[in-house]
């Protein structure tokens, strides 16, 4: 496939993400791209869930996303600085759906419920600092 089919397939996957978020947003979470005219730089907003030691934190997050999306994963960085098993210094995730367990089945709404997920019970066996 060459680089304009493949980045048109990428931003229309995308788009249709974008529209299912839009009928039915879901909790605890929300994204979108920057800009209208950007489709492949978005912006992630996880929300600390009720009840839990992050309830009330924001934690933003970019999420860059390659032209063969989502045969391939986004690159995702936390904006707000975090200190957490998962999470580098520059704010790279280290999260095995990130890399060798990524999925194409797998959404930007699935991978932001995933990274929530590892704020509160952090993956040790992907982790910077054991």
């Amino acid at each position: 496939m060459g680089t304009e089919t493949l980045e048109f397939c990428a931003r229309k996957r995308l788009e249709f993400e974008l529209r299912e978020y839009n009928e039915d947003p879901p909790a605890n979470i929300s994204f979108g791209p920057i800009s209208d005219e950007d489709m492949f730089q978005w912006q992630g907003i996880i929300f600390g869930p009720l009840d839990t030691p992050i309830e009330g934190h924001i934690f933003e997050l970019s999420l860059k996303f390659p032209i063969d999306y989502p045969c391939k994963p986004p690159k995702v960085k936390f904006q707000t600085q975090v200190f957490h098993p998962n999470i580098g210094g520059d704010g790279s995730v280290y999260l095995n759906i990130l890399g060798d367990e990524w999925s194409s089945a797998l959404s930007v709404e699935k991978l932001l419920f995933s990274i929530s997920s590892i704020l509160l019970d952090p993956m040790l066996v992907d982790c910077l600092f054991p």
